[in-house]
């Protein structure tokens, strides 16, 4: 998103020192103990360590700030990525 080095927490950075991930999914259904979900934005592999229910009044926030972001948000549809993760 910009040419400053950045800290690996502070960015979704693929390479972690952890395969932790946190996503907002859509459920479809649940069938013999299986969740279908989609529109998840997670690497493969990721382990899944808890489920929530998404509750808007608490998880959808209005008013965020999102730090080195801020300067880069409205370009980020036309951004690719420069390969240093590979």
């Amino acid at each position: 998103m910009d040419s400053e080095p950045r800290g690996l927490f502070a960015t979704r950075a693929p390479k972690r020192p952890n395969p932790i991930g946190l996503s907002v999914v859509q459920l479809d259904k649940i069938e013999d103990g299986l969740l279908h979900i989609q529109a998840v934005d997670i690497l493969d592999g990721t382990p899944l360590l808890d489920i929530k229910p998404y509750v808007p009044e608490f998880d959808a926030q209005v008013e965020v700030r999102t730090g080195w972001l801020e300067k880069t948000r409205k370009t980020v549809s036309n951004r690719k990525s420069d390969d240093r993760f590979k």
